[in-house]
């Protein structure tokens, strides 16, 4: 059985649109954080996946202060959503610290 995380339509990149809402989704009120996401979609914003913008998009549901210190490696990754796949998340965050 093929599940919503094997589909091979979560791994194609997002297109034009969708990036440019990711993008103003990503829009941040600590500086820190607007400087880390600007980076990161400078270098990499054009090769975003479906998987990528879903937790990219679970990132920008959290508070600033506590996606700060995700990004600055002062707290691990412990706790999502159960609807969240935490292993995409954390190589999210992963290509946030690389970009940075």
């Amino acid at each position: 059985m093929v599940t919503e995380l094997d589909s091979p339509l979560l791994d194609s990149p997002i297109d034009a649109r969708a990036l440019s809402k990711l993008r103003w989704r990503c829009r941040r009120g600590l500086l820190e954080n607007d400087l880390i996401l600007a980076r990161f979609f400078d270098r990499a914003g054009s090769h975003i996946s479906n998987r990528q913008e879903k937790a990219l998009l679970a990132l920008m549901d959290l508070s600033d202060n506590d996606l700060l210190d995700l990004n600055l490696g002062r707290k691990s990754l412990v706790q999502m959503d159960a609807s969240v796949n935490t292993t995409d998340v954390q190589s999210m965050l992963n290509l946030l610290k690389i970009t940075r």
